[in-house]
């Protein structure tokens, strides 16, 4: 791997053994890939798609140009998913996602009664501070 420097390579690859994950199990193809990039995406098939046999996971990279740093990245990809789903906790990137989520996520409506009853409080309270001939 030519964009990718030894140590990563030989760490993933002890990262690869340690979860039981063979290059045999591994079925990889290369696709043409899709969006920008101009001539060198639409010309050279640089998406990587892998996919791991005994689990069925499946992975599909396509952040880089390079045919070489996508296959890396993609085995990098499925060693997450792998140990996600062995160990069944959240990755960062799970994590992320599930805070993002429940950021767009609406009120449900009595929470958004006890909060704006709260801002009512929160505004009497401030109306008190006032001097005292506009309260009469």
């Amino acid at each position: 791997m030519a964009f990718v420097r030894q140590d990563k390579t030989d760490e993933l690859k002890k990262r690869m053994s340690a979860l039981g994950i063979r290059e045999e199990d591994l079925t990889e193809k290369f696709i043409h890939g899709s969006g920008r990039g101009g001539q060198k995406q639409n010309k050279t098939a640089n998406c990587v798609y892998l996919k791991h046999e005994p689990t069925g996971i499946e992975v599909k990279v396509q952040q880089s140009r390079s045919r070489e740093l996508n296959r890396f990245l993609a085995r990098r990809i499925l060693c997450e998913k792998i140990e996600e789903q062995r160990e069944g906790v959240m990755s960062a990137r799970e994590k992320k996602q599930y805070k993002i989520r429940k950021q767009k996520e609406r009120r449900g409506r009595r929470s958004k009664e006890k909060m704006l009853e709260e801002k009512r409080k929160q505004a009497e309270k401030k109306a008190l501070r006032g001097p005292v001939s506009e309260r009469e």
